[in-house]
């Protein structure tokens, strides 16, 4: 076994840059794109890489792909079709809690799939509050307008701000007790509810929800978007960050490993999503709502009380508001098909694929195609053609998405993060400390080959909850590489599982943006989503070492240690 000593100058120049990369990414003392550009100088300062060769790895084939993706994000939030799909499953689902949350989490989960985790919770958890607002305070309006008049206690004072918009101006009122509710004497066209002033908002108190089982509501609700967002984007590989990171990495680290693409990892994935779904549902009503399933999922409309009829019909009146499916709609839900499509037919493994009808083949990959239907976004108009009529501007017609539309939803600074990431790893295998690194790896060879992605697996989940998952995998991903290529384990069946528990940060606010924007929300403290969250965790590192010592080895033939790898190997060495 060597030590520090033995690094070669280029090796240890590349290490410092590496230490330097990671301490200002766990520090977040810069911004993480900012930090991202430290190897495009330090490198050549160094002589570890041209600059040439580092500004290459900074914009890359994944790039393109999550341009493409962005353009139909762009335009599912531009045109408010993720508020038609999470309204239109409320409502299949009923006002029932069980079935509610179950319905949110298949919502979240199924837009988390093609949109970033981020962007999914921002979009979904204004609708859960309106629904939880409802809910909570349909049975309190139901007696406000059968009982005005009558003498409310002050310790029921409802703490949230509603904002009420008349025809002829714009008041806001705080609304003290239901007596103040049943007495308003003007009209309001529409009610927004806000969120509470902070320094209003005492997570402390009881009084701020009409019983405990309306606060373990509001908490089980919010937490399991987080959570579900998670879930749905482990299940593609444009689904979040750090499988972009890996899917780009791999591929540049193994050019001849063929065997990880959109089908594939669709297929290893999918059931775990499925399994995850429903223990997590599982996991959070029994943590939140109790055991008795019979009464919170029952979709009996006999068994339904005042109040959730009521809360059903508003959440009726919401989607009744958004009208008839307009035509950039239906656009948009037709490029998100088709591309998801053409990605599955690609080069499905088991049949030919439309590739192969081209003659030059590894000439198009998935994000050929994202690129192409995100083009085609920009040239549709947004106004549904009428043949053999003309505009009488034709300059003023407006396309399905624009450049602004674009560029608001386009994450600029994870595309940054990406390419520093892909220039590290660049550096450690040109320098040859990668090998180094993984030579180190040799006092774990007597471990069984589970056991050693098992303790990586936990290594990440437990990093993750401090640092960003994009600079955890980044940092990871050169020493996992080196550690199967020197104890000679299939690289995949270390990088696929650790690439996926690295998601798994719930358990704090800092662990990812989605926990961020729901612990916002002011419904959940620190301790709920520590308790929830070990057990999401906990759920997920099982399900994912079943899932990769199951179906996995027969997909990625994790059981040998491949030609591929044997290859990287030797030209990685100095």
């Amino acid at each position: 076994m060597s030590n520090l000593s033995d690094l070669s100058p280029q090796e240890a120049s590349c290490a410092y840059v590496l230490i330097v990369t990671a301490v200002y990414w766990v520090s977040e003392a810069v911004p993480l794109g900012a930090a991202a550009l430290v190897p495009a100088f330090l490198y050549p300062l160094f002589g570890v890489m041209k600059s040439s060769e580092v500004a290459a790895e900074y914009f890359k084939n994944t790039t393109l792909l999550l341009m493409g993706v962005i353009c139909v994000a762009a335009s599912v939030e531009k045109w408010n079709l993720h508020k038609r799909i999470a309204l239109r499953m409320v409502m299949m689902a009923g006002a029932k809690p069980g079935m509610l949350l179950l319905c949110f989490m298949c919502c979240t989960t199924i837009l988390s799939m093609w949109l970033s985790n981020t962007s999914t919770t921002a979009m979904v958890m204004p609708i859960v509050e309106a629904v939880l607002q409802e809910l909570v305070n349909a049975e309190e309006e139901h007696e406000v307008i059968g009982t005005a008049g009558n003498t409310i206690s002050e310790e029921r004072e409802p703490k949230e701000r509603i904002l009420c918009i008349t025809t002829g101006d714009m008041n806001l009122h705080r609304l003290k007790g239901k007596q103040k509710l049943a007495n308003e004497h003007f009209r309001c066209t529409q009610i927004l509810v806000l969120p509470p002033n902070p320094r209003d908002l005492d997570l402390s108190t009881k009084y701020q929800y009409q019983s405990r089982h309306d606060h373990m509501i509001c908490k089980c609700l919010s937490l399991s978007i987080s959570y579900a967002a998670t879930i749905g984007g482990l299940t593609t590989i444009i689904g979040t960050s750090t499988s972009l990171i890996f899917l780009e990495y791999f591929n540049n680290h193994y050019p001849h490993a063929e065997v990880v693409n959109f089908g594939t990892w669709f297929l290893f994935s999918f059931p775990i999503c499925l399994i995850m779904l429903v223990l997590t549902w599982f996991w959070m009503h029994w943590l939140f709502l109790g055991c008795n399933f019979k009464e919170t999922c029952s979709v009996s409309k006999k068994k339904k009380t005042k109040r959730e009829e009521m809360s059903e019909r508003k959440i009726q009146e919401q989607y009744e508001k958004l009208g008839d499916t307009s035509y950039p709609e239906m656009v948009t839900g037709f490029f998100f098909i088709l591309m998801t499509l053409l990605w599955f037919t690609r080069e499905p493994g088991f049949v030919p694929g439309w590739s192969s009808f081209f003659e030059k083949k590894g000439y198009r990959t998935d994000a050929t195609v994202s690129v192409f239907l995100g083009f085609l976004m920009f040239l549709i108009p947004a106004k549904k053609p009428r043949f053999g009529k003309r505009d009488k501007d034709i300059n003023s017609v407006e396309p399905i998405i624009t450049w602004t539309d674009f560029q608001k939803t386009m994450p600029w600074e994870i595309v940054v993060l990406v390419g520093g990431g892909y220039a590290l790893a660049a550096g450690c295998k040109t320098s040859g400390l990668s090998t180094w690194i993984g030579r180190q790896m040799l006092s774990l060879s007597s471990l069984p080959y589970w056991a050693v992605t098992l303790l990586a697996c936990i290594l990440v989940s437990m990093v993750t909850e401090f640092v960003s998952n994009p600079a955890t995998i980044t940092i990871f991903l050169p020493i996992l590489c080196s550690m199967s290529e020197t104890l000679h384990i299939n690289p995949l069946y270390t990088l696929i599982p650790v690439t996926m528990c690295i998601s798994f940060a719930v358990m704090l606010p800092v662990g990812n943006p989605p926990n961020a924007i729901v612990f916002n929300y002011g419904h959940c403290q620190i301790k709920d989503m520590v308790k929830a969250g070990l057990g999401v965790n906990l759920i997920g590192l099982v399900v994912v070492m079943v899932a990769i010592n199951t179906w996995g080895i027969s997909l990625f033939q994790l059981d040998t240690f491949p030609d591929w790898a044997m290859v990287s190997n030797v030209t990685g060495q100095p």
